[in-house]
């Protein structure tokens, strides 16, 4: 009973996010307990009660992005659009068309990137983004990023990644 609860909640988060979660369905076919256990991560990994959706979304999307698994990608675009983010943010976030993005975007932009490949500059960035959304709106941002690889690296280790799917952002 408790298989068929899974494998439906699976399918139905498949649809919303319109990307094939194999992945969770081997962990959960191979090793449940290790799958109840991941599935404790959901809360932290959607933790946003402070941010507005933008800044969210856009680190989300810059640190997915990142891990080059592009099915994971769509999974946060369609989220962000579900959040109501503006297309036009997430395609310029997307393509690292940073100009196109309001200040503040910019600043979570330049300070996504700079968390995960590690150059230095996140101090700058830091302070900038504390000074916009304060220590809290930091806090969820570094959540945020630092959840959003978990997926991707999973997928990765078990065999799932795709790196070359294509992504779709209608704008």
């Amino acid at each position: 009973m408790l298989g068929f609860v899974v494998r439906s909640k699976i399918r139905s988060t498949e649809k919303r996010l319109g990307v094939s979660m194999d992945y969770l369905r081997h962990v959960y076919d191979h090793a449940p307990d290790a799958f109840s256990k991941f599935e404790k991560l959901m809360p932290a990994a959607q933790h946003r009660e402070k941010l507005p959706p933008a800044p969210y979304h856009v680190a989300r999307l810059v640190a997915t992005r990142q891990e080059d698994c592009a099915p994971c990608v769509q999974a946060v675009i369609n989220l962000a659009k579900e959040d109501g983010v503006e297309p036009t943010i997430l395609s310029a976030a997307l393509y690292g068309k940073v100009e196109e993005l309001p200040e503040s975007l910019q600043d979570v932009y330049h300070f996504a990137e700079s968390v995960v490949t590690a150059d230095g500059a996140d101090r700058t960035y830091r302070e900038r983004v504390r000074k916009v959304f304060g220590e809290e709106g930091l806090v969820e941002l570094a959540l945020a990023i630092a959840t959003c690889r978990v997926f991707p690296t999973l997928k990765r280790a078990l065999g799932y990644a795709q790196s070359c799917s294509a992504v779709r952002v209608e704008v």
